[in-house]
């Protein structure tokens, strides 16, 4: 199992499939930092494409802006664009989430039973330098 901290980057969608099986399908961004040997700070945002087929509830409070951590298990996709361009993708698999704020208000709606909200010190941040 993985762990990743990110920010959710577009509000979850429910998607249905042909058993009526329900997934809940949203993208997380997760910024990193780095020097180079020049000592130039570099910026590196990495995007996981997440699902989540527990409970499609969760999509609720699983909105853009959000900060959220996922345990679960991270995979990779590669296939050819309508352009035939080869295209790459990450995929989190998400079995598990914790959420600590940022998004749409939550404090009316329903805790669900995958999700929790956490005092997190920088739950109320709203820094205006995200990727998306």
């Amino acid at each position: 199992m993985n762990t990743i901290v990110g920010r959710i980057t577009r509000n979850a969608e429910i998607n249905t499939l042909k058993n009526d099986r329900q997934v809940v399908n949203f993208s997380v961004a997760i910024n990193d930092s780095y020097k180079t040997k020049q000592g130039e700070r570099r910026e590196l945002t990495t995007y996981y494409n997440c699902s989540y087929w527990i409970s499609p509830n969760v999509a609720k409070i699983l909105t853009k802006g959000t900060v959220v951590e996922l345990t679960g298990r991270a995979s990779s996709s590669a296939w050819i664009g309508r352009d035939g361009e080869i295209r790459s993708g990450l995929n989190f698999h998400t079995s598990y989430i914790q959420v600590y704020g940022g998004g749409r208000n939550v404090e009316n709606e329903p805790k669900q039973n995958a999700t929790q909200e956490s005092n997190n010190p920088f739950a109320d941040d709203t820094d205006d330098d995200l990727p998306f």
